[in-house]
Parts: structure tokens; sequence; C-alpha cells
């Protein structure tokens, strides 16, 4: 314990990031020196030799005899990590609570896109894919920077990493992931001379250890460079309490670490926190990484990280731990026997066919006598016409020279290669249908079911994959909130590739919300082009991976699919014609499309009433027709009810005239104002029953009658009030 107190804090922090590294490096002993075989052979030609072996290369060629190298597995390999490239794994976010919503679950998916796009990562994930395929582990990291030298907002950023060995991870951890890991390093031996140009103001480190730490950091000719991430634990309370009256907030839930309280916070605490049936607390463990930058003894650089995930992402194949011991294997290992059988066959059979004599003439001397020349070129040079002697001295005939049987090659090399082809595909899992060629499955049915014995023979690296950009997803959700912290507009991506900007707002009140419509009478544009408020903060999610084709792959796909239904039914076109065009990757498709979607009936396109609309609607018409039809008859009945009063009318008027004493103008005046006044009000002559009094009278007064028992018009209206007499 003495020791431990004259040591530094810095002292003490290089001390155990030494021993962290010790346990990593026997821990990955066995494994690396695998690794790096497995990965040359897997790359191995005809220059390098890596299949061979020098021992094995050496005597064939001591012996003078053909070494070959045909790599077949390098195609086994490229197999599953092309098909990783095409059906590359998305991370998906879903809400799981804490008033997180579906569409700002879409929003970090759209941060994520963007995340990615801005940072290539898609070559992170190959380049980590091939060496998980051929060695057995892939890694990439996230890290976080400065958006510009003229901002103070930060980027989160996926790079790769180079060299898969500098990179070790806590061995004790238990998930696959590696989301448990205690600490991390990614790590580099620098020459000594290029250290100094990197960092002149630590170009005068000395060799000196650290306590009993290792001594391999620093040598004459290297400095080792380490990022060291290290997760401490750091006890905490989580508090529960509800704001009283008369707080503003008075009624709302607040559920805080008593680290991060504010004082608001805390000075509400104090008056609540002995109010057992509202407030709560527990204690916790919170996980704090530090980053440090080593560089032989001394620290140079150090930050605290804002995660709580070590942001190491590893990709795995196949791990294994047996006797304590571990080891991982990618696609190569298994193959590495049947492909060094089949170079084996491979080279014997050129080499046997290579020794043997070409194929000869056999021939008398007296038949080529003379032609000696021309007969010992035959076999290098291409002529027209041998000719020969074909008689002798005596003039006897001469036989003509005859060829050997050519350079046979041995059935066994021949069946050998064969097997081994055999046998690389049974070590592989991957068919001959799998790579383009026929076989004996003929029919559509037998070859895809072979292809799908070859998927799931490999599925673990997809799946691996995909257990690797998940976790990738973790560390986004857990550092969205606590990087894009200030308001700020960023540009997302969609699925289909298409942008759109959001409104970053930490302060908002819910999680996404529509923006409102600027203003400013459309003078801000970026106001204009920000589609949703945003707040990361709000809400828990959570994240899925799947695995699939990516968009343009599916799209293309769909593009054949539709095009193979419009060819078996040309009714097709006339209902989704427009979605073909969509779907399709040529110039002005998109056009095509809009055209097209004019000549789809609105229903369809989902523009137009449905089918139980339209009925409704024909039942409406129908309704509204008979409607009409009986205010026509009803309209008719009336005129000739009318026109039967103004006959009546006219009756009584000449009978009036012809039989009583002679009316004078004045008093018929009346009668014909009022006969044209409920002509214009849509009256008849004679008023029915129920009809309103004219007006001027009221019920104690009723009233007045025409000679004929008409209602007399409006008082105002009379030329006369007084009648004359006889017509009482």
């Amino acid at each position: 314990m003495a020791e431990d107190y004259k040591l530094s804090d810095d002292d003490k922090i290089i001390q155990e990031a030494k021993k962290d590294f010790e346990r990593c490096e026997e821990w990955e002993a066995t494994f690396q020196k695998r690794f790096i075989e497995d990965i040359k052979f897997a790359n191995a030609d005809s220059d390098n030799m890596w299949q061979w072996g020098d021992t094995a290369s050496q005597v064939r060629i001591d012996l003078q005899k053909p070494c070959l190298t045909i790599n077949k597995t390098r195609q086994h390999n490229l197999q599953i990590s092309n098909d990783a490239k095409q059906n590359k794994p998305g991370v998906n976010i879903r809400p799981v609570g804490g008033d997180a919503t579906y569409d700002a679950a879409q929003v970090f998916e759209g941060i994520v896109r963007h995340i990615e796009y801005q940072s290539n990562a898609e070559q992170a994930y190959d380049r980590a894919s091939v060496f998980q395929v051929q060695g057995g582990i892939g890694y990439w990291r996230v890290v976080t920077d400065y958006v510009s030298d003229e901002s103070f907002d930060q980027e989160i950023y996926i790079r790769p990493i180079k060299d898969m060995l500098s990179v070790y991870i806590d061995p004790d951890i238990n998930e696959t992931d590696g989301s448990d890991a205690r600490f991390g390093f990614i790590f580099e031996d620098v020459p000594r001379k290029t250290f100094e140009a990197d960092y002149p103001d630590y170009a005068d480190i000395g060799n000196a250890t650290v306590g009993n730490a290792s001594d391999a950091w620093m040598t004459k000719d290297h400095v080792r460079v380490a990022e060291y991430y290290q997760r401490t634990q750091k006890k905490d309370t989580l508090v529960s309490f509800v704001v009283p009256m008369p707080y503003q907030e008075a009624g709302q839930q607040i559920i805080v670490r008593k680290s991060k309280m504010t004082a608001d916070q805390k000075a509400i605490f104090e008056l609540v926190k002995d109010d057992k049936e509202n407030t709560h607390t527990r204690h916790i463990v919170a996980n704090e990484i530090m980053w440090y930058k080593i560089a032989g003894n001394q620290i140079i650089d150090r930050r605290p990280w804002l995660g709580k995930y070590i942001p190491i992402v590893r990709v795995i194949g196949e791990e294994t731990i047996i006797e304590g011991k571990m080891d991982r294997k990618g696609h190569t290992r298994a193959m590495k026997d049947p492909q060094r059988m089949f170079n084996y066959w491979s080279s014997e059979a050129t080499a046997q066919v290579a020794f043997q004599t070409q194929s000869p003439y056999i021939a008398p001397a007296a038949a080529i006598e003379g032609r000696e020349t021309e007969w010992g070129s035959a076999n290098v040079k291409t002529a027209s016409v041998l000719t020969y002697n074909s008689l002798d001295e005596d003039g006897k005939p001469i036989a003509p020279p005859t060829r050997v049987q050519p350079p046979v090659m041995a059935t066994a090399y021949v069946q050998g290669m064969q097997l081994c082809e055999n046998q690389l595909m049974m070590a592989s899992g991957q068919y001959q249908s799998q790579f383009g060629q026929n076989e004996n499955a003929t029919s559509g049915k037998a070859i895809n079911e072979r292809q799908r014995q070859g998927d799931n023979a490999t599925y673990h690296f997809i799946d691996g994959l995909a257990v690797g950009i998940r976790y990738t997803g973790k560390i986004f959700i857990d550092l969205i909130p606590k990087v894009y912290d200030t308001d700020r507009v960023i540009r997302i991506l969609a699925k289909d590739g298409t942008e759109s900007q959001i409104q970053i707002k930490p302060d908002a009140a819910t999680a996404y919300q529509q923006a409102p419509a600027p203003d400013d009478g459309g003078q801000d544009k970026a106001k204009q082009t920000v589609a949703a408020i945003f707040n990361p903060t709000v809400g828990q999610y959570e994240v899925e991976s799947d695995i699939g084709p990516g968009y343009a792959t599916r799209r293309q796909e769909g593009f054949n699919a539709m095009t193979q239904i419009a060819a078996q039914n040309p009714e097709f076109m006339k209902v989704g014609g427009d979605l073909l065009w969509k779907s399709a990757d040529f110039p002005l498709a998109d056009e095509l499309a809009e055209r097209w979607a004019r000549t789809i009936p609105p229903a369809i396109m989902g523009t137009g009433p449905t089918p139980g609309e339209e009925q409704a609607q024909g039942q409406i018409k129908q309704m509204q027709d008979a409607i009409v039809k009986l205010q026509q008859e009803l309209t008719d009945k009336q005129q000739e009810i009318d026109i039967k009063g103004y006959d009546a009318t006219s009756k009584r008027l000449s009978a009036l005239g012809n039989s009583g004493p002679a009316i004078s103008p004045e008093q018929i005046q009346p009668i014909v104002h009022q006969i044209i006044m409920q002509m214009l009000s849509g009256g008849s002559p004679e008023q029915p029953q129920g009809q309103p009094q004219p007006q001027g009278q009221t019920d104690q007064q009723p009233p007045q009658q025409s000679p004929m028992g008409q209602p007399m018009p409006d008082a105002g209206l009379q030329p006369d009030a007084q009648q004359p007499q006889g017509m009482m």
C-alpha cells in the first residue's frame, strides 16, 4: 500500500491500463496467431504462396515441381461478404415509453442514417465484415468531433479501424456485442521518429516504466500510443417526487438522479422528502467512461466520454471458449485442408502431364532420310504437309511415320480434384448453385432449396454483423440526446434516401411536433424547410436491426416482380402501372409514372370514392330525384288549385256584376289588388285555412271581409277605408 501512496493519479491510471493490456494480450495470443494465418490463407495467390507454407513450397521447388495456388477459398468468402454488402442490416428504432412516439422514433432513425451517410459508414461496415468472414472478427468505432473550426456544436461519426489486431476489449464481457465491457484499447506501435514528428511536445518521453507494469510500451525504435477507455461505476440515488402547490408544475411527477438535480428540484425535494406516499428513492450505480491517450509512460490527452458504452463495436464470426482458452474463427478455417488438397492434386496433375514426353512420330529411318530437318521440327512448327520416302532403294514400300498416343492425365488426379471441390462445398455449406453453376438440381424449387441451405450454413456471419450494427444503434440512442443538446437544424435521411430538415429543440415539451408555418412572411428560408421539431431527451427507445436487401435492391426486385405480373396480366397496368414506373431506375421514370397515374381511375388511386361510397351516392341520387319529382307534382297540383281558384273568383265577379247593383272601379280595386298581391307572393286567390292573418290585423280584430267573403288587403293599401253603402 505504501507504494500506491507514492504513485500520482496519472501513474495509477497508467499502471492499471498496462495491467489490463497484459491480460488482453494473454487472452488473445493464441487467436491472433491463427487470425494472421487465416487472413493470409484467404488472400493467397501464386506469388505469395500463403496456402503452401514455407516448408512445403521449398520441397517442391527443390524437386522442380510446380507449386500451384488455385484459390477457391476466396470465392467462398466473397459469397458471404458480398451478400452482406447487398443485404446490410439496418438500424430500426422503436418507442418503448416515457412519452416516446412513433414519429420521434422515425426522426431518430433519420438521424442515424444521416450519421451513417456523413461518416461513409458502409466502408467501415464492409471492412469489418470482410475480416469477420476471413479471420473471425472485425471492428469499427464511434467518435464525436466538432462540426467545424467555427462551431462548438459536435457531430457523431463512425470510423473504420485499419488493423483489427490493434483492438483489445475486456476479456470478461458476457454480452456478445461487448456492451458490458469495462475497458477497451485501440493502439499502435509508432516508430519513434514518426512519434516525435506527430507529437513534438512529447518527443523527450523516456524509457522509464511505471511500477511493475509492462516494459514493452517504450523501446528504442517504437513508442506505443494507446487510446484507453475506462469505465468506472459511481454510486447515486434515483429520486421520484410530486411537485406540490403552489409551484407552477404542481402535480407533475419528477424522476431524476440526485447528482443531476437542479437547484429548484433540490429545494422542492427538501420540502417533500418526508412525503412517504409520493416520494421514493433508491440507490443506483451509474457508469462513467473516461478516455485517455497514453504514449509510452505518459498520459498526453484525456476527456470524459459522453456515452455510457465503450464506443468500440466488434463483429464476431464464431467465438468459443474451451478449457479457459478462447478461439475465434471465420469462414476460412474449415476450408484450409480441402483447399490444400486441391492445390496439391492440381500441381501433381500438371507435373505428371508436363513431365511426359510430347507425342513424337515413329518412323523408319529410310522414310525420313533426307528430310530430318522437316520432321525434327514437326512438334514445334505447324506444317500443312509432311512428306516422307514411300519406297526404299529396292522399290519396296516403306510404312509411313505414325504418332504415338499423347500424354494422358492420370484418372486419380482428376478424381482427386473433384473430391476436393466436393469437400470444399461440404466444409463451407455453399454449393454450385450459389456460384451460378448448373448441377443436378434443375427445377427452380430445387435450386432455391440448395440456395437456402447455403444461406443457412453461413447465416451466423450476417447475424454477427447485425449484432454489431444493433450495438451501434444503442450507442447512438445514448449519445444523440447528449451531443445534440443545443438548438440547431440538422438534415435527416429517409429509407429511400430523400432528405428533410428537422429542428433539434431540447426544451420542447414533446418528443415530436410538426413545425408551425413561419410568421415572417416567408422571409426566413431555413424556417420554411424545417419539417418538424424534435426533442431527443423525451422518451425511451430501443433498437432493432432488420436484415434484408437495401432500399435500392428492394426497389429493383419490386420492379422485376411487377414487370412479370404485367407480362402475365395486362390488366395490371390499368391499376398499378404508375407504381411499376416509380420502382424503375432509368431516366425519366418518375415523369412517366406521373403521366401514367392520370390514366388510372380516381377510385383506384385512392383520390375518388370507394365502391361502397359510389353505391351510397347512387342511392342518395335516386332519393334526390324522387324528392324533385314529388316537389314537381306538388307544384303542378298547387298550380291546378290556383287556376281553379282564379276561375272561381272570375265567375263570382262576373255573377256579381250581372245580378247585383253596379260596382264602381273604386270598390273593385281592393279586390283586384289583393288577388295580384297573392299571385306575387305565391298564394291562391282563396286563402286556405291556417294561413297567417293579413298584415295589420290581430286576434282581437278579425280581418275585414270583402263583399265576396275574401279578406281585405292591408289597410295601408286601401284607397278609402269607408265602404260604399249597399256593400254591407
